[in-house]
């Protein structure tokens, strides 16, 4: 058992040391879809033009650390500020509310290169700090009872020279769940999910 160990740690070993890594600046805007298709990634960013922004688009920024394994095969730690907003409708009373959201996200996402180092396919899982659990909106303040949650991201990633094009889907594992409580009436209403997006960004490889 003891010699299969050692065996494993300097096959790793060997394979970390021949890696190549990178690291990248990106910067994603943010659409909020259900389903990572055509009609509904177009029709989220027509209304994000239309309004000018307006919508509940968002965005983030931050770094990307991509090694290069053996193989074509690469690991993709991630590390992004992200900021966005989504209406929250209690049905009983038809008050809307937005519940904003202000997090840090860990993707770690495994991949391959599909065309040398210039087109890559990726898949993995992001965890995410939520770094505002007790914004107010209007009468309502906002109490959160996670402040760690758990999605999932798949995408492909096109590089030209320095500049990097991605595209990911973004999805949920666990909810977000909040209270929204208001000062004067104690009306509560509940925020349980983890909104569904897609990021469609561009780096600069250093």
């Amino acid at each position: 058992m003891t010699t299969k160990i050692v065996g494993g740690i300097l096959i790793l070993s060997s394979v970390f040391a021949s890696a190549q890594i990178s690291v990248s600046a990106k910067a994603n805007l943010l659409f909020p879809t259900d389903k990572p298709t055509w009609k509904n990634v177009s029709a989220v960013a027509e209304e994000a033009y239309e309004t000018s922004g307006k919508s509940n688009m968002g965005f983030n920024a931050g770094l990307s650390v991509k090694v290069d394994l053996v193989g074509g095969l690469f690991v993709m730690p991630e590390l992004y500020y992200t900021t966005f907003k989504n209406e929250v409708t209690d049905p009983l009373t038809n008050t809307t509310i937005e519940a904003k959201s202000n997090r840090a996200d860990l993707p770690v996402l495994v991949g391959y290169n599909v065309w040398s180092d210039a087109l890559g396919i990726f898949a993995g899982p992001v965890a995410s700090y939520n770094l505002s659990t007790e914004n107010q909106y209007n009468d309502f303040k906002e109490n959160a009872k996670n402040e760690f949650t758990v999605g999932y991201q798949f995408g492909a990633q096109f590089k030209i020279q320095k500049l990097i094009f991605t595209g990911r889907y973004e999805g949920a594992i666990t909810q977000d769940q909040r209270e929204f409580i208001n000062n004067n009436t104690s009306q509560t209403i509940r925020y349980d999910t983890r909104p569904s997006m897609f990021l469609a960004g561009v780096g600069y490889k250093f």
